[in-house]
């Protein structure tokens, strides 16, 4: 964790002096608007190493925790908006213009930058601040004749830090209503040791269906030991698949531990263990955190896939970074000739309650 937080906060260091000595400091703009820009930064910086050490501070008031955690959100923009800036300024050297007409341009691009870089940060975080939206899907694989089995599936969650017990109950209501067969989560769905949130897990001991809730771990459980973890949510009756199977009846469901397991040295994904057992004929609902396991089924192919962890980008455009990781971004993608993958965009975020070009959601799948 050292190193890792070490290495965020001099990358993020790195962002905010450049954004002042390639933006700021090259802006037509009063020097009184740059002074107050430096400040920001600066400001913006030190609120970044203040989110560092309030996420493990227990006592941390949560209106400070949510400032803190916007300015990680802030120095996303402000690397977005040092790329902008570049193919600007040299826009605008390339145009041939007289100099007093440049000089206007690039005033008036200035300005406009700069306003626009506060609509992009008021949007994402207005969009960040609504309910999860419910995004029912029909999917017709024409797998169990007449009958029809609705899967709600949620992602990411994160509870700790800035999702507490009153975001869990709620999502877990919204659950209920939906009157689910089968509550599917796909992993990290903490993002705290287990015995600081409890209050909050314990929660999802409301949630009601007719085969339970089923759930594999993500790569954040990991972080904040993923024995103790697993183990309570056991005690609360939820379903924790571990390289395992069940068979239900009308379908098996199938499930591995997270790929982040290679790096941990256990909890180690294992796909032919998880599926010894499948019957040969049976659909398959498989969980897995992260897609891009899709490249390690091997012979196995799910009927249907559900997947977590990219948050659908979380902030636009990193979800064309996430992409380069990850093989499907969020939503539906067809995997085979009768095998599908669904991607869920996260009911919750990581670091900064912000969001730009998707939404938190849950899935609702009437899957036939």
């Amino acid at each position: 964790k050292i190193l890792f937080f070490s290495l965020f906060l001099l990358l993020f260091g790195a962002i905010h002096y450049l954004s002042y000595s390639r933006i700021v400091k090259k802006m037509h703009i009063s020097g009184r608007a740059k002074r107050l820009l430096k400040i920001f930064l600066i400001c913006n910086y030190f609120a970044n190493i203040g989110y560092v050490v309030a996420r493990y501070a227990v006592d941390t008031p949560k209106s400070l925790y949510t400032l803190l955690s916007m300015s990680i959100g802030i120095s996303f923009i402000l690397l977005l908006m040092l790329i902008m800036y570049e193919l600007l300024h040299l826009l605008q050297r390339e145009i041939p213009l007289h100099k007093e007409r440049r000089r206007l341009f690039k005033r008036v691009g200035d300005l406009t930058f700069l306003g626009a870089g506060a609509a992009v940060t008021g949007v994402s975080i207005f969009e960040g601040s609504k309910r999860p939206v419910v995004k029912y899907l029909k999917l017709d694989q024409k797998l169990f004749g007449k009958e029809c089995y609705r899967v709600v599936q949620i992602s990411d969650m994160h509870i700790g830090g800035l999702i507490e017990r009153r975001f869990v109950k709620d999502s877990v209501e919204r659950i209920n209503e939906l009157n689910p067969d089968l509550v599917a989560i796909t992993g990290d769905l903490t993002d705290l040791p287990i015995d600081r949130i409890k209050e909050a897990v314990d929660e999802l001991k409301g949630l009601k269906s007719r085969f339970g809730t089923y759930y594999v771990p993500g790569n954040h459980e990991y972080f904040h030991g993923i024995e103790e973890t697993l183990s309570y949510l056991k005690s609360i009756d939820i379903k924790v698949l571990e390289n395992s199977s069940q068979n239900l009846g009308p379908f098996t469901v199938v499930g591995v531990y997270d790929l982040f397991g290679f790096r941990y040295g256990s909890f180690i994904p294992d796909i032919k263990k998880a599926t010894k057992e499948v019957l040969k004929d049976s659909p398959t609902l498989f969980l897995s955190h992260q897609p891009r396991f899709v490249h390690h089924l091997g012979d196995f192919s799910p009927s249907l896939m559900l997947s977590g962890h990219t948050h659908g980008g979380q902030i636009w455009p990193f979800g064309y970074l996430v992409k380069m990781q990850q093989p499907y971004l969020k939503g539906l993608h067809k995997l085979g000739e009768r095998s599908y993958i669904y991607v869920n965009s996260g009911i919750g975020f990581w670091g900064p309650p912000m969001r730009l070009g998707t939404e938190a959601e849950i899935t609702c799948i009437d899957w036939s």
